[in-house]
């Protein structure tokens, strides 16, 4: 084993140098790229995790606990713009982490990537069976709870099993979605493209129409007083909320997993990175303040709290409940296409670098697709979705992407600092205050999160690093030449 140097970092040339050894099929533009990311961010986190969050954290001020997500992302998406136009390569903060604070660093980022987009595709994929069994329940045609809910849960006593046998149709949704994004990258965009159209034209209605039905008394008291306990409502609460929603946000992060697909990666990434954050943001707080406003915030923890909110509305938005299911199908269809599409990507640029084995990076001779870790993405995606609740999942992907978040913030520090001199198509504005708050707000939402989460982020880490130590260290490419 090979302990010398563990930071040593990768020549941005020599990273520049795969697109020329192992192309992908470039054929992304800005408005694809654009709507990938409202794809990825446009999903659970309006259908599923805003109505959990007000109701246990926020209350109706789970409006300015997206904000704060939004700002937050919104100084991480400045600098991951910057780096995904100076390195235009497959796997986003991995790849940014090498070539500024070296491999140890990388391994540690890209196998924290592994956990954001794994759990995030299982996480919304719970999500999807949920409104997906809701509508066809409305249709007459019953699935049993035995095979449309995970067979384990967590509660205040620990882990116990529900009786369930698995989570059947979350495993259906994630087979199908894998096996369009195994046939190219073309193809899944075009699919996405459809399907955030839908689903942007769905929250719009709801917005539109259900400002009619707010009961403003809803919104007061605005912030909850605090119970007592950190993150019950007040002030700690809103982060906590900020924290929890803060998966809501990753959809952008895997833009820049797909810049080696993009035609014009300079100037297209840093228009599909900020675009797709400033629309979806935007509806967030629509969305949230319309639904806290038809609904007391109390009643809002559940699987569904759209339809929850329509179904408050009464009788004059009836004709909308089966366009807002629809909807949250469409849109969770495309964030967990999103998702599965990025994570493929950050296991070819590690398997590239020998941190990986070889067949990691496999590219498909027809379809120019990462196909084997496609495959091998689909099928852990789906046992996590098949088995395990949607509360555990969410959390472990917030706090996986915090805290990439918080990485690539501080790598733009540090290149302007070691390679001040490189051509930027795009440069962070007011560097290093951007990136610094970035980081900060970042951080402060990581601490906010449940012990229990960053205890099973250790853990996760933990076996990252002894893989690292066992394989990675020793065939790593960079090392070796």
């Amino acid at each position: 084993m090979n302990l010398s140097n563990l930071f040593i970092k990768k020549e941005i040339e020599k990273i520049l140098l795969t697109d020329r050894e192992k192309p992908l099929n470039r054929v992304l533009g800005p408005i694809n790229l654009t709507l990938i990311g409202i794809g990825g961010i446009i999903g659970a986190g309006i259908f599923v995790l805003t109505g959990q969050a007000a109701a246990m954290y926020a209350g109706p001020a789970i409006v300015i606990s997206f904000i704060i997500s939004a700002i937050g992302c919104a100084f991480a998406g400045l600098c991951y713009a910057e780096f995904a136009s100076m390195i235009p390569i497959a796997g986003s903060a991995y790849t940014y982490s090498y070539a500024t604070m070296g491999e140890l660093f990388a391994w540690i980022i890209g196998w924290d990537l592994i956990l954001e987009y794994l759990f995030g595709a299982s996480t919304v994929a719970v999500g999807w069976s949920g409104y997906v069994v809701s509508f066809l329940k409305d249709l007459g045609i019953h699935i049993p709870q035995t095979l449309s809910t995970a067979p384990l849960a967590y509660g205040k006593e620990g882990w116990y099993t529900t009786g369930a046998i698995i989570n059947l149709p979350a495993v259906f949704i994630i087979a199908v979605v894998t096996s369009i994004l195994v046939i190219g990258i073309k193809e899944s965009a075009n699919f996405n493209n459809i399907i955030v159209f839908i689903k942007v034209m769905v929250i719009i209605l709801f917005i539109v129409f259900g400002f009619a039905y707010v009961n403003k008394n809803n919104w007061f008291p605005f912030i909850p007083p605090n119970t007592g306990h950190f993150g019950e409502y007040g002030i700690s609460g809103i982060l906590r909320g900020a924290g929890v929603i803060f998966f809501a946000y990753i959809g952008f992060d895997a833009v820049s997993t797909a810049a080696q697909e993009a035609k014009n990666p300079q100037k297209d990434m840093p228009i599909g990175i900020m675009m797709s954050l400033l629309i979806s943001t935007l509806l967030y707080i629509l969305v949230a303040l319309v639904l806290t406003g038809i609904v007391n915030y109390k009643e809002l923890n559940v699987p569904d709290p759209i339809a929850v909110g329509i179904n408050a509305a009464g009788e004059g938005l009836k004709w909308l409940r089966p366009l807002i299911k629809l909807g949250a199908i469409a849109g969770l269809s495309s964030v967990i296409l999103v998702l599965i599409l990025g994570q493929p990507r950050i296991f070819y640029a590690m398997a590239n670098d020998g941190l990986l084995p070889s067949y990691f990076g496999k590219v498909h001779q027809r379809f120019k697709t990462p196909y084997i870790t496609t495959i091998i993405t689909g099928i852990v995606a789906s046992i996590l979705a098949g088995f395990f609740p949607i509360s555990i999942l969410g959390e472990m992907v917030s706090i996986g992407t915090l805290f990439a978040f918080t990485l690539v913030c501080i790598g733009i520090i540090i290149l302007r600092k070691t390679d001040p001199n490189r051509p930027r198509a795009f440069k962070t504005p007011f560097v290093p205050y951007i990136p610094i708050l970035g980081a900060l707000i970042s951080l402060l939402q990581m601490f906010s999160l449940p012990p229990a989460t960053w205890f099973r982020l250790l853990i996760w880490l933990g076996i990252g690093l002894f893989i690292y130590f066992i394989y990675g260290i020793n065939n790593s490419r960079l090392r070796k030449t």
